[in-house]
């Protein structure tokens, strides 16, 4: 569905604990392919981590409604997504720290599929946002 490239990241989902499976999880080159050209085109993409970071440089298209590891930053991404229709595609990323550690993009996953949103994507970055997508030349908005 999403290329050679999702299949490495097959490794890393659906791993004990994770509330995701591999279908689920994003490569960047497909997302960089996909991103939104403008209003409500292409996936709803979510940055989840810190809004410092956010400011820093984000992926086009996407926004930051909160972080997803704190409880306050959990409710404002939900409400924003709210008026989403359930079967758009969400694709959620934080990036501040490598995968396994990240605070912010589980909690913010199983909030939103637990609110009904069907079709909810973790974008595959096992490093950093630094490593995984800007360090590749993908575009990138300050």
């Amino acid at each position: 569905m999403f290329g050679t490239a999702a299949m490495v990241a097959c490794d890393r989902a659906g791993a004990a604990g994770e509330p995701w499976t591999a279908d689920r999880v994003m490569a960047t080159d497909d997302l960089a392919k996909r991103l939104p050209k403008g209003p409500a085109t292409g996936p709803l993409i979510l940055h989840v981590g810190p809004a410092v970071l956010f400011r820093k440089g984000h992926i086009p298209g996407s926004v930051h409604a909160g972080e997803g590891g704190d409880p306050e930053g959990l409710n404002a991404i939900a409400d924003y997504a709210k008026p989403t229709p359930h079967d758009r595609e969400i694709v959620v990323y934080c990036g501040c720290c490598p995968w396994d550690h990240c605070p912010n993009i589980r909690p913010t996953y199983s909030r939103l599929t637990s609110l009904g949103f069907t079709n909810v994507h973790v974008l595959d970055l096992p490093k950093t946002l630094q490593a995984n997508w800007i360090d590749k030349g993908l575009p990138l908005e300050t």
